[in-house]
């Protein structure tokens, strides 16, 4: 399993990309729309929610007018990657 703190500036979005593992986000702060990149899903994630993010699916994250800062768990192996922005 690989933790990591992550954060994202103020008016940003993410590039696409894709999980190879299952992984899950908990919102320490700011406001984050997640959305796939076919339309289908879309959700606004406040401080303390937390979202089971999409395997094999592309989507991106989407920050408003404050950085937004993350706390991710990925359940993968050791030295494998945790996203792949090629999609």
């Amino acid at each position: 399993m690989t933790v990591l703190k992550i954060v994202i500036p103020a008016h940003t979005a993410l590039p696409w990309h894709t999980h190879p593992m299952p992984n899950a986000a908990y919102v320490i702060s700011g406001t984050l729309k997640v959305q796939s990149r076919d339309g289908h899903h879309e959700k606004t994630l406040h401080a303390g929610d937390t979202l089971p993010e999409m395997v094999g699916i592309a989507h991106r994250g989407v920050t408003g007018d404050t950085p937004v800062e993350l706390i991710v768990f990925y359940a993968g192996v050791k030295n494998m990657s945790t996203a792949d922005k090629s999609r």
